[in-house]
């Protein structure tokens, strides 16, 4: 009892010659103030009072780490960088998307504690039609990476029901977990992509259980709308021994499961035989030897009329059909559609082109008009977009084999080198350095500028909200700099320079901060400013700091001497900060000896 007596003492004189918060709080503001200036206190709780968890405080768990705040405009917009044509496909996908996302956000932040909450809602899942190469799958990754939730593909071909011999459709979902580095959360708002669905329309002539097929839709029923899918399956080792070493840590089984009510489905197939299963219903086909050959134009105009009876009728479960309320229709590809995709400065084929080149250190143009004989040669071959890949690589190939050997640093793909490229590679290797040539490369390098330049104008009105100041022709040209330097994406080079643009503008702030002198740059000091960290290979924080060790103790000097406060810096302070000071010094002499003498 002594013993408990003395300690409860010790604990009321511990209390008692507690340090007051307050004083406490003032001790360590001197302390700060003494070593780091007067700027620095130390700031108190109550002036940093934590979050309050019942109203989500500014951190909103996974929706901060997802743009689910998107609008269908704005990423329609997005898409157009990317997707040439498909414009009801991009209209209807960028709507139906925004809205499961946003309606999911909503849902999680307003859902009280009534089970019947949610109960019933029928989920925008997708069927995407359209021939091989219109960019179905292009559309949906896009649109996942802008999003930034995890996107898994699977073939529908490759998975069986469940219990038989094969792929289970819920590796999928197990899939997206992996996808989302073990975050069980982010994975739970995914998108899975399932393509050649058609392939997996029920055969009629079939006898027994078709486990492949209608076996499949089955399977596909509840995660498509709603279930737990447990991640610890018998076929996946990883699994298995992931939950071993969890029980050996924590002596408990934790049932790991991912629940599937906010992941979307996304199915997409060719469906070459639908158009026939509607014109039966539309009593428009024709038989016998007066039967016009299918046009595929035709055929193309027909599938704007499916119902979800002519989808069951092709062989789909009625139920499964229920489950993708949503069906878009792409169209086929022309040949000038692809000529548009080749003159796209994000179009992945050119783009990868030149990087092949250019770790080669060789650069590699395109004149239009090879674009339109390659969208030409590309049309021909009927497999839409994928074509074009076949038909660069088969004119490029010997160059790419026979250049990285020779001194030629530069190639100008022209129509004569598409038309046969054995015989240009030989000219090519012939001409090296001559004179015409080069005017050739420079002419096709000047109008692919152009219209890059015209298509950054374009997008201005995408990036307004970002953008500080007016797009001028000096930022466009960062911007094209950006793109030809980098080899990157037009979107990536204008986030990149954007964001350089904003380091700058935190450069002047910083500036002020810590010296107390007011600057701003023009617009062509900025230019200067990225110019010149580009050229130096280092970063625009990295170049700025450098610039305020000369620029510093000159304007100060100028502060002190003048009285000016407030300087607005033009190119010379960046690129010949000596002369630009030294002209501030003469303008006030200048404006001194002009008044005495006045």
């Amino acid at each position: 009892m002594s013993q408990s007596k003395n300690n409860l003492e010790n604990g009321d004189k511990t209390k008692r010659n507690a340090p007051d918060p307050k004083h406490l709080e003032q001790q360590l503001t001197d302390y700060l103030a003494k070593k780091y200036s007067d700027k620095a206190r130390q700031a108190a709780p109550e002036f940093c009072p934590l979050p309050d968890l019942e109203d989500g405080g500014d951190d909103d768990g996974v929706w901060s780490r997802i743009n689910f705040d998107m609008r269908p405009e704005e990423l329609v917009a997005y898409l157009d960088q990317y997707i040439v044509r498909q414009d009801e496909a991009k209209a209807v996908l960028a709507t139906k998307i925004c809205t499961h996302f946003n309606r999911a956000k909503y849902l999680s932040k307003r859902l009280g504690n009534d089970p019947a909450d949610g109960v019933g809602i029928i989920k925008n899942n997708v069927l995407l039609i359209g021939p091989t190469g219109v960019g179905k799958t292009y559309l949906v990754k896009l649109i996942a990476a802008k999003l930034g939730v995890p996107f898994v593909k699977g073939d529908a071909t490759k998975f069986s029901e469940t219990g038989y011999v094969g792929g289970d459709v819920e590796d999928l979902v197990r899939d997206l977990v992996h996808e989302a580095d073990e975050d069980i959360e982010l994975a739970q708002y995914g998108i899975v992509y399932v393509d050649e669905i058609d392939k997996i329309a029920a055969s009629h002539n079939l006898v027994g259980p078709d486990v492949s097929r209608t076996g499949v839709q089955r399977a596909l029923l509840k995660p498509m709308e709603e279930t737990e899918v447990d991640l610890k399956v018998a076929h996946d080792p990883i699994s298995q021994i992931q939950a071993i070493e969890n029980y050996r840590k924590t002596g408990k089984r934790e049932k790991r499961a991912v629940n599937t009510r906010h992941i979307l489905f996304v199915m997409s197939g060719a469906f070459g035989d639908l158009p026939e299963v509607i014109k039966r219903r539309l009593n428009k086909k024709e038989l016998g030897f007066g039967a016009k050959v299918a046009d595929p134009a035709e055929d193309q105009a027909y599938m704007h009329e499916i119902t979800p009876q002519d989808l069951v009728e092709y062989g789909f479960e009625t139920e499964f059909v229920g489950r993708l309320p949503v069906s878009v229709i792409l169209e086929e590809l022309t040949a000038g559609d692809l000529h548009q995709i080749l003159r796209n400065p994000n179009n992945p084929v050119i783009i990868s082109k030149k990087r092949d080149f250019a770790a080669y250190n060789i650069d590699l143009r395109f004149e239009d008009e090879a674009l339109k004989e390659l969208a030409g040669r590309a049309a021909q071959m009927k497999t839409g977009a994928r074509a074009l890949v076949t038909v660069v690589e088969k004119a490029l190939l010997p160059f790419e084999r026979k250049l990285p050997s020779t001194d030629i640093a530069q190639l100008l793909v022209t129509p004569e080198l598409v038309a046969d490229p054995k015989a240009e590679l030989e000219r090519v290797l012939s001409l090296a350095g001559d004179p015409a040539e080069d005017q050739r490369f420079e002419d096709a390098g000047r109008a692919e500028r152009m219209e890059l330049l015209k298509m950054i104008a374009r997008r201005e009105a995408m990036y307004a909200d970002q953008l500080e100041a007016e797009l001028t022709p000096a930022r466009m040209d960062l911007i094209a700099d950006e793109y030809y330097r980098s080899g990157m994406s037009l979107g990536a080079a204008f986030d990149q320079v954007i964001e350089r643009l904003h380091q700058v503008r935190e450069f002047e702030v910083a500036f002020f901060d810590r010296y107390g002198i007011k600057i701003k740059f023009s617009e062509a000091a900025e230019v200067a400013i990225l110019a010149g960290a580009a050229a130096e290979g280092c970063g625009v924080q990295v170049y700025c700091q450098r610039l305020s060790q000369v620029l510093e103790p000159g304007l100060r000097l100028v502060r002190d001497r003048t009285g000016q406060q407030e300087f607005t810096l033009p190119e010379d302070a960046v690129f010949d900060t000596e002369k630009y000071l030294h002209g501030l010094f003469q303008a006030h002499y200048s404006a001194t000896l002009e008044s005495r003498t006045s």
